[in-house]
């Protein structure tokens, strides 16, 4: 039986559901770059080399968007069908395909699969991770096929029907799962303006980051007071950012000549709308990043850092990390014992958990732009253009500055690291310090320690 095979498998190896994960996203990672190296999936029938089909590889499983080759020109259709492929893996989670798998041959789910299934999802509980793993797919292929459509009639007449429909279905899949890779050069820099454009690719990736779980709360209840307080958290800091994201961008912008300039206020308006959403989640941009004034791309390495919310496709210390931090400091200066938001109190266990994450995830960061500003000596770049592309690379957003095909091939490693770690880290961190807590026979006298 496959889940079966799957047990007895993890039973001889003695993996930690957090090892599995691990592996489980490292053998596509593998696979990929094995069929990206094939002269067959180059456009030019030469084989991209090992280095740059492991940094795609590992970028489209990983759901970041960096690219070391235009994947619309140097990669082939058979090509681009791979790395769609990958980001629809790297997006749901192999656990999630597993469960699809198993459930269309009739296979039974044990108990060992289901705690499997729980902690590969992010969820609470083992109850019902079956019927979330399909409703997972089913959320997908909804959502995507809507988005493919939609694109496809609105890119009907300037590319035709074929090539239409396949660009449509393309980046609905790569903006829902947070992926950020397109088919054109400059991203969707040519539809600055274009409203319809701008909805829907942002729909897709505001939906597929907000979580799973969110979306299926708002489905099954559709009023604020029924909803549940982890949905609450998540659509309120989204939108905060959003916003913050947008207004910060715009006021920023808008004295920018490389950028704002040439556009026409409409067309400004959406550039910053897009570029304030997207920047937490998708790599997609629709102004030249890397002409962006050093206050706005800095803003945007704090929005990246934070990134997406627990249990969907995107990256980052997530968005319900960064709120029980900054309640965390509200109580500390009001001087209050317990953190509190609409009348529930945030238990010490997760606040502890998540000053755990954005510390290791912080660390991550700096220690990835340190490296790259020695590999990178022999050919000097800006230390912001570095910590930018350090921050994209571990929230899995995708957002470069102009440096990653540019990078050494140290720097590129470095990056590739950075990109699992950030689809992986923070996740597994989680699940990791969510085990029981061993008691202790004893416990040491408390004593006093000044701080700040």
């Amino acid at each position: 039986m496959f889940f079966n095979k799957i047990s007895s498998f993890i039973t001889k190896l003695k993996l930690t559901s957090s090892r599995i994960i691990l592996l489980g996203f490292a053998v596509p990672i593998l696979l990929g770059t094995v069929l990206l190296a094939l002269p067959i999936s180059s456009s030019s029938g030469l084989s991209i080399g090992w280095l740059a089909a492991l940094f795609t590889s590992t970028s489209a499983v990983c759901v970041t968007g960096l690219v070391v080759l235009d994947t619309g020109t140097d990669f082939s259709h058979f090509g681009q069908m791979i790395i769609l492929l990958l980001i629809q893996i790297g997006g749901l989670g192999f656990m999630t395909f597993s469960v699809l798998i198993a459930v269309i041959m009739g296979k039974k789910i044990g108990l060992k699969e289901r705690l499997l299934i729980q902690q590969s999802s992010n969820s609470v509980t083992t109850q019902g991770v079956v019927r979330l793993s399909l409703n997972i797919f089913l959320i997908s292929f909804i959502v995507e096929t809507t988005g493919a459509i939609v694109l496809a009639l609105r890119w009907a007449h300037e590319l035709g029907t074929t090539r239409s429909i396949y660009y449509g279905i393309f980046h609905s899949v790569s903006a829902f799962n947070n992926a950020g890779f397109g088919l054109w050069p400059d991203s969707l820099s040519r539809y600055v303006g274009d409203p319809l454009v701008n909805i829907v690719i942002s729909f897709l990736f505001i939906i597929g980051g907000i979580g799973f779980t969110v979306i299926l709360d708002l489905y099954r209840k559709r009023r604020w007071r029924a909803l549940s307080f982890h949905t609450k958290i998540v659509l309120i800091t989204s939108g905060l950012l959003c916003m913050a994201g947008f207004l910060v961008i715009f006021a920023i912008e808008l004295f920018n000549t490389k950028t704002f300039s040439t556009l026409s206020w409409s067309e400004r308006t959406w550039a910053a709308y897009f570029q304030g959403v997207v920047t937490r989640t998708a790599g997609f941009n629709s102004i030249d990043i890397g002409a962006m004034l050093p206050a706005s791309q800095f803003f945007m390495i704090f929005l990246m850092f934070v990134g997406a919310s627990s249990g969907s496709t995107g990256g980052g210390i997530k968005t319900t990390t960064f709120a029980v931090l900054m309640l965390s400091i509200v109580s500390t200066i009001k001087g209050k014992t317990d953190v509190q938001l609409l009348k529930k109190r945030i238990s010490q266990d997760i606040i502890f958990r998540a000053l755990a994450v954005m510390t290791i995830s912080l660390g991550v960061v700096l220690t990835a732009t340190f490296l790259l500003s020695i590999t990178e000596y022999a050919h000097p770049k800006d230390f912001l253009a570095l910590l930018f592309e350090a921050t994209s690379a571990f929230g899995t957003v995708g957002m470069s500055m102009g440096v990653t095909p540019e990078l050494s091939p140290l720097g590129k490693c470095i990056i590739i690291i950075t990109m699992y770690i950030g689809r992986l880290g923070p996740l597994t961190l989680a699940l990791a310090l969510a085990q029981k807590n061993v008691k202790q026979k004893y416990r040491y006298p408390e004593d006093k320690l000044l701080i700040g």
